[in-house]
């Protein structure tokens, strides 16, 4: 007898699809930080990196629950490699352990994404002022490898394309720090990022457009070498993407308005109020009461 699925988990079996590209960086991100490959990286860390990229293209969505023996079922493992996996995604902040609710997906907050965006700027400028201050030409190389795939990318309207090439020309940069501790904290929220940035994007894909021409305008500072300009183009850019992942996660959190059909169905589920004709009876009702004899 087939046994019955706990409410609110989500359908694992996009955990057996093949990797596409942006699942592909999402699993070198994590890998890297840990200096392991593909091929070397412990049963955990395999599990761990699978689970982030669907959760990465809300595959699995926010707010579903994980369980140990599902996950363990659908990838033919054993429990506790899955639970140092769960462990894994809770440093990445993907996931969360509840008392009594278990381990569910995080789901993104406007105050969340705003407190990390704060620290994503302050920590982004840094390492933009010592790459221009050291490393213009190879900083300047990275925007020319990376801006024909991500312009294309933002003409097509393709959501992931775009969050996937965003993300391999930040990760391009941190690389150019060679392992210094600004490029190490800002890779430490990159998953984070790349999750904001999909969400924004996925829910308007115009706001692409518009994220675009600030990734030319920061392009643009960098080739003239103009530091103050390049920092504040920066910032201005890391604003755009805070401002449209709160928008989208607060736009997602609102009630959806009533239909037309919705609306007047549940006008006449409401009780009506009593009339004033009904509710009381008439002066000449009360007089003639009054006169007239109790049968």
């Amino acid at each position: 007898m087939a046994r019955k699925k706990t409410s609110n988990t989500p359908d694992l079996s996009s955990l057996l699809l093949p990797p596409t590209p942006i699942m592909v960086a999402v699993e070198h991100a994590i890998l890297r930080r840990h200096e392991w490959s593909s091929a070397s990286a412990p049963v955990a860390e395999q599990i761990a990196v699978r689970l982030a990229g669907v959760i990465t293209l809300d595959l699995i969505h926010a707010g579903q629950r994980l369980l140990e023996t599902e996950i363990g079922e659908v990838l033919r493992v054993s429990r506790a490699p899955v639970r140092e996996a769960l462990r894994i995604l809770e440093r990445e902040r993907l996931v969360e352990f509840r008392p009594r609710r278990g381990v569910l997906v995080t789901e993104p907050g406007a105050k969340d994404i705003a407190d990390i965006y704060v620290v994503r700027i302050a920590l982004f400028k840094i390492l933009l002022r010592q790459l221009m201050e050291r490393r213009p030409a190879d900083l300047e190389a990275v925007f020319d490898r990376h801006m024909p795939a991500l312009a294309k990318a933002s003409e097509q309207g393709s959501v992931d394309d775009y969050a996937l090439e965003s993300f391999l020309l930040n990760m391009d940069m941190l690389k150019l720090s060679e392992g210094g501790l600004i490029a190490d904290m800002l890779a430490s929220i990159s998953l984070r990022i790349l999750r904001y940035v999909r969400l924004a994007h996925a829910a308007d894909p115009s706001r692409m457009a518009t994220t675009m021409k600030s990734w030319r305008a920061l392009h643009r500072a960098v080739a003239r070498r103009d530091v103050e300009e390049v920092l504040a183009t920066a910032t201005r850019r890391i604003e755009v993407s805070r401002d449209s992942a709160v928008q989208a996660v607060v736009e997602g959190q609102a009630p959806a308005p009533l239909s037309g059909t919705a609306a007047s169905t549940r006008a006449r589920s409401q009780p009506s109020a009593p009339s004033r004709k009904s509710s009381a009876p008439t002066a000449s009702r009360r007089r003639r009461a009054t006169a007239e004899p109790a049968s």
